[in-house]
Formats: C-alpha cells, sequence, structure tokens
C-alpha cells in the first residue's frame, strides 16, 4: 500500500472485521479509509460507515477530557476534571461500595463496542482482580449460539469463500446488504459465474430481499415452522439424502414421523409464506447439492429463537450439503480462532465465585429485583465501558431509571456523550481503534489479525487496557499483567495460543488464517457431539437452565409475546444500514443517510384502517412505554407488521426515549438473552 496509508482492522460488533488500509495526515489526523484488497475476505470492500471514519474520529463533539458531573443525573451538567483526580474518584468510590456491601457490589459492564481481543477483555481482568460481579454476555448472539450448537455442537462451519461456489446462496434471517456486506459480494460473485440462485428468508423486504431470486417473507418468529414445512416437504419427494443421514445424524426417523402433520400447508397459515412458495424453494434446495446457509442472529432475537435457529440448521444434515464445496452452513465462526485470552483476562487466578448478572436483564438487575440480583447485595457502583445500555438494553426506560439512581455511583468510559454517559456521575475520553493496540478475532470469517495505532490518542484519551490496569492498581491490586502494556499482551496472547505469528507483522497488514481442513469444517469428521452426529433431537438441558418447554424435536414453538385487541401489531426493530447499534449515530451523514429522523414501515392497508398517511407522526405503545416517530408507509411487510430501523439514540425522540422502551427484558430460552424483534404494541396516530 502506499506510505500513507497504514493497515488497520475495524473493531466494530459486526461478523466481517474487516482488514483496513487508513490514510496517515501527519501524527494526529486520519483522512481516508478503505478496505485491504489484498485481504482474502475484505477484497478491498467495506460498508460506507466505516469508509467515513475521519467523520467520527475528528468530530467536534469527540469527548477529549474526563468530565465530572456537577449538576442533577441525568441533567447533561459536567465539568473538567484532571485524569489523576477522576481515577482516585473513581477508585474511592469502588472501594467504598465493596466495603459497604462486598465487592459483588460493583459490576463491570460491557460489550462489544469495540471487538479487539485486548481493549474488549481488558475490563475481565479488573473484575476477576478484584472479585466484582461478573456478567453474563446474553445480549447479542445467546440465543443463536444456543440454537445453531444444539444441531452442530460448535459455533463453526463452511468457509464463507465458499459461497462463491455455491450453486443456492440461502440468507436466512440476516440483511446482509446492511450488516453483512462481504456475504452479498459473494452471493453475487455466485451469481455471476455459476448462476446461481440467491434465496432471502426475511419478516420484511430488505435491501437483500430486494437483490434475491426469490424471497420467502414469514412472520416474525415462525421461522421454525418455515423450516419444519421445508423439511416435510424434503422427505416427502425423496429429496433427502438418507445415506448420509444414517453415518452423520441422529434421530432422523422420528423427525420423519414427527412432521408428517407440518406440511407446507400448515407452515403456510402459521408463516403467512404462501404454500406453493415453500414447496418451491423445498425442491430448489433439495434437488441442489451445492447449497449454501447463511444463517444470521436476526431471526432468533425472539422468544423462540433458539428452535428457530436449531430448525433451520437442520437443513444441510437431511441433503448431505455438508459433503459438498459451497455447500453447508453457517451461523458464527468463532470457535476455529482457538485463542488463549487467559492473559488478557488474569485467569490464572482462581475462580472467585462471584455472581453472575444477566447484561440482558440490566434494568431489573438496576431496580433491585431479588432473582436478578441471585440473591446477592444491589448494584452500588459501575463502570461501562463499549456499551451504551441506556439505549442498547431491553426496556430501556427501567435502565434509565436503574442508572439514574442517585445510590448508584456510574462511571462511562465513552468516545461521545452518549445516553448512558448523560447519567454518569464521572465520563472519561475513550480512544478509537486507531488509538491503541489489539488483536482481532471474527465471527463471520477466519482470519485473525492485530493493529497498532495509527494516530496519537485524540485530546485526553485513554485506552480501556489502560484505564482498566490504572484502576486496578490504584484499587491496590499486584498481577503481572499489570506491567504490562496492550502490545504485550497481544503477544502474550498469541504465543498462549500457539500462534506461530509477530504482533509487528500482522499489524503491518498481514493475516493468519485459522479455518479447519475441509473435512473438519464440513463435519465430514464428525460433528462436535460426543458421538460425532447431528443432533435433530437436541439435548437443551446441556445449552442453558432455561430449557424447560422447549421441544424435543424441531416445531413451532409459540411463546412470541402475547397479542391482544389493545396491542394487535408486531414490531421488529432491525438495524439501520447506517449505524451499527447506537455507534455512527452521532455523525451528521449516517444520520442523513437514515432520514434524519427515527421511522417505523407500515403496511400501506394497515396505515389506510388507522386514517395513517407516509410521513405522519405516530405513537408505539405497551405497558413498557411509548415512542413517537414517523411513518413509513411500505408494502414489503405482513399486515399486521411494523419494522422500526433503529437504534437512534433517545433524544431523537420526542418522549426522550427510544425504541427499546419497548422491547421486554425477560430472559430467552435456553441461556438467556433478549427478544429485541418480538414485541407487541399498538400504533395510532399522534
Amino acid at each position: 500500500m502506499p506510505d500513507d496509508f497504514v493497515a488497520s482492522v475495524c473493531p466494530h460488533d459486526c461478523p466481517s472485521a474487516c482488514s483496513l488500509e487508513v490514510e496517515r495526515l501527519g501524527g494526529a489526523e486520519i483522512g481516508r479509509v478503505r478496505g485491504a484488497a489484498a485481504h482474502p475476505y475484505t477484497a478491498g470492500v467495506i460498508c460506507a460507515k466505516v469508509g467515513r471514519y475521519r467523520e467520527r474520529v475528528h468530530h467536534p463533539d469527540r469527548l477529549t477530557t474526563p468530565l465530572i458531573r456537577v449538576g442533577a443525573k441525568g441533567e447533561g451538567r459536567f465539568a473538567p476534571i484532571p485524569w489523576d483526580e477522576a481515577l482516585d474518584l473513581l477508585a474511592d468510590r469502588f472501594a467504598g461500595a465493596a466495603r459497604a456491601d462486598g465487592p459483588e457490589a460493583v459490576w463491570p459492564y460491557y460489550y462489544s463496542g469495540n471487538m479487539g481481543q485486548v481493549q474488549q477483555k481488558s475490563i475481565l481482568r479488573l473484575r476477576r482482580l478484584m472479585g466484582y460481579s461478573k456478567m453474563a454476555r446474553t445480549i447479542c448472539s445467546s440465543i443463536a449460539k444456543a440454537g445453531f450448537k444444539a444441531g452442530t455442537g460448535a459455533l463453526r462451519g463452511t468457509d464463507p469463500r465458499e459461497i462463491a461456489d455455491s450453486d443456492l446462496v440461502v440468507i436466512w434471517g440476516t440483511n446482509a446488504v446492511a450488516t453483512q456486506i462481504h456475504v452479498m459480494e459473494l452471493a453475487r460473485k455466485a451469481r455471476d459465474g455459476r448462476g446461481a440462485r440467491i434465496v432471502v428468508v426475511d419478516t420484511y423486504r430488505t435491501r437483500t430481499a430486494a437483490l434475491a431470486d426469490l424471497h420467502l417473507m414469514p412472520r416474525p418468529g415462525t421461522d421454525g415452522a418455515l423450516a419444519c414445512g421445508i423439511m416435510q416437504v424434503l422427505f416427502a419427494e425423496r429429496l433427502v439424502d438418507r445415506d448420509y443421514m444414517d453415518r452423520y445424524t441422529r434421530g432422523g426417523a422420528a423427525l420423519e414421523d414427527h412432521l408428517k402433520t407440518r406440511t407446507a400447508a400448515w407452515a403456510s397459515a402459521i408463516t403467512g409464506v404462501p404454500e406453493s412458495d415453500i414447496v418451491a424453494f423445498a425442491r430448489l434446495y433439495g434437488r441442489t447439492r451445492r447449497s449454501f446457509l447463511r444463517l444470521g442472529i436476526g431471526f432468533t432475537r425472539h422468544r423462540n429463537g433458539a428452535v428457530n435457529m436449531h430448525a433451520a440448521s437442520c437443513l444441510p444434515a437431511l441433503t448431505g450439503a455438508w459433503t459438498e464445496r459451497g455447500g453447508g452452513a453457517l451461523c458464527m465462526s468463532s470457535d476455529v480462532f482457538g485463542l488463549d485470552t487467559g492473559v488478557i483476562e488474569a485467569a490464572d487466578l482462581p475462580d472467585d465465585g462471584a455472581r453472575t448478572l444477566d447484561m440482558s436483564r440490566i434494568g431489573d438487575v438496576l431496580a433491585g429485583d431479588a432473582a436478578a440480583l441471585c440473591g446477592g447485595p444491589p448494584v452500588t457502583a459501575m463502570l461501562v465501558q463499549n456499551c451504551n445500555p441506556a439505549d442498547v438494553a431491553p426496556e430501556s426506560g427501567k435502565v434509565r431509571a436503574g442508572l439514574a439512581r442517585d445510590d448508584l455511583f456510574l462511571c462511562v468510559h465513552e468516545q461521545f456523550m452518549t445516553e448512558t454517559a448523560k447519567l454518569a456521575d464521572l465520563v472519561l475520553p475513550a480512544t478509537t481503534f486507531l488509538e491503541n493496540d489489539d488483536l482481532f478475532t471474527s465471527y463471520g470469517h477466519t482470519f485473525l489479525q492485530a493493529t497498532r495505532p495509527v494516530i496519537r490518542p485524540v485530546g485526553e484519551s485513554r485506552s480501556n487496557h489502560d484505564l482498566n490496569t490504572d484502576l486496578a492498581k490504584r484499587l491496590g491490586a499486584v498481577h503481572p499483567s499489570l506491567e504490562m502494556s496492550a502490545r504485550d499482551m497481544v503477544a502474550a496472547c498469541l504465543r498462549g495460543s500457539g500462534i506461530d505469528a509477530d504482533p509487528d507483522t500482522l499489524a503491518d497488514g498481514h493475516w493468519v488464517n485459522r479455518q479447519l481442513p475441509f473435512e473438519t469444517a464440513h463435519y465430514l469428521d464428525g460433528f462436535a457431539h460426543p458421538d460425532g452426529r447431528f443432533r435433530f433431537d437436541p439435548e437443551w438441558a446441556e445449552a442453558g437452565p432455561e430449557h424447560a418447554g422447549l421441544p424435543t424435536l424441531p416445531d413451532h414453538l409459540e411463546t412470541a409475546e402475547a397479542a391482544a385487541a389493545d396491542l394487535p401489531f408486531r414490531l421488529v426493530t432491525a438495524p439501520a444500514r447506517n449505524f451499527l447499534n447506537t455507534s455512527f449515530t452521532e455523525t451528521a451523514t449516517s444520520r442523513k443517510a437514515e432520514k434524519g429522523r427515527p421511522t417505523v414501515m407500515v403496511h400501506p392497508d394497515d396505515a389506510s384502517s388507522l386514517g395513517v398517511s407516509d410521513g405522519d407522526p405516530v405513537r408505539l405503545s405497551n405497558r413498557r412505554g411509548a415512542v413517537t416517530l414517523r411513518a413509513r408507509l411500505f408494502d414489503g411487510l405482513n399486515r399486521g407488521v411494523l419494522v422500526a430501523e433503529s437504534i437512534w439514540p433517545g433524544a431523537a425522540y420526542p418522549e426522550g426515549r427510544g425504541i427499546n422502551s419497548l422491547t421486554g427484558g425477560d430472559p430467552v430460552a435456553p441461556a438467556g438473552g433478549a427478544a429485541f424483534h418480538d414485541i407487541a404494541v399498538s400504533l395510532e396516530r399522534a
């Protein structure tokens, strides 16, 4: 690459973990950002929002100095404070909380605003060193993981680059144009080079669905029924590979008998997908050996999401598509990396037995719910990194009320004054990925990558690693990891994982492919269960404690939030193309691309019956809260279904609270999670 471009890696919560080339303008400023053309997966293509990263790094609202609250909580009045004073205050308040109620009263809360192994997980080292409360990382993918592993036993599958070798690409439950751009690029390559068909399964006509040869549009939360209807046709029309099933699967005979009543007509009545389309797709899938099933997370964000994922993942185990190059399935590639992050997390220390609080239930935790608190003390001090729970977490009205408690000391380490930061007692400026060292895996491809700083930290911003290290020292912790830099952590992690790679070489725009051999990636040497077989009859009790009531075979599980006469609509809060959760909502270009305000898609017939016109303000409400946004009339969804592409910050709504005011925080079977797309609401003209 030219001398003025520097290698880097996108850190955001996206499967692609794109390899980047960033223009460096001196030591403190960046210019253009582009995809690395030589990277085997990125192949020079990145999303527009990351391509505009200069706008975010050098935004005038970027936090550049520590701030202390000087007004009432939530009032938004802060004053500068020196770093040393800020760290002393933070350490003092954490120590005070631990003295009063024990160390479990402190809850480090984080997620994937930065997916780098060092910058994301250094907070776990702080937690372990001090004995603070643990956190169950349920908010995004725990439902999908449980569903996919129920069949395969592992979070891995076909190399995604094999999509280009497929004759049929099925994109199920993900809007790849907006959230996995490389999947769409590979699907187009298969279409152009091999004449492959592209089929999309999604609850509305996304930009991805609009480009497909066939779009199956099930009602929200009915994907399991759709999968069962497809499987019944495969059995009935002898499109299953019985030799493959006999060798590699378990429970096939019981499944075939069970599906006799799960016909395409039965599935159509539940899903709203025409019976003829279900049959046509089943025949296409059953007769196309090289079929690649790219399973997204979106269709699992329902109370029956794990069951739906498992049902969909059964398809290649019926047809034997796993045996073919360009065949099989992928949900996540997380398990291929084999990365030992023990040095980052101080995992050499014995387990302290601290309670584990569910991050998706943060509203209940902060409200003092005894079950959510696992019978332990209230949370009276928090450090939030890489996350914005006031907008992102379910039941955000309850979350905000909890964060605003006068007896809760809240420190937020952030790049911008988010809705969570506005509720903080102490706000500390954080670096972006361009300002620190790190190591990156991916959940959408198999390449291990590393970074070094492209520019100096903006203002007085500090990295997660540095903050957590300094805080631990002030709290009296002693551990060898506290003397290690982020780069030292990267090197130690590589050594501990048995990976023969130098951090500097990786950071110079190289990578290590951790993909498994073809036979292992395609499970031809056995699935990752003790007997080596795919399970049509999953052992849900192995997946998590909330397994009661889950079906023993693929089925439609009716656990959706109950609709009623006063709550007749199903709301899906899908990702917005120009935002990533609440990242990029601060940039003017992204906001303009999202029409400058929150909208909700409404079927024209539903709108007509309510006297709503395109662009009208409408009010969505349920027992949890209410939000006002603008109607966007759209015929690419089923009647009774609403889609709000989000997540806009709460300040963008008249009520001051965002779309997750409407989302439930009850744990999803079997291992917890949030049902972001499973919401019953009313709609009326505001």
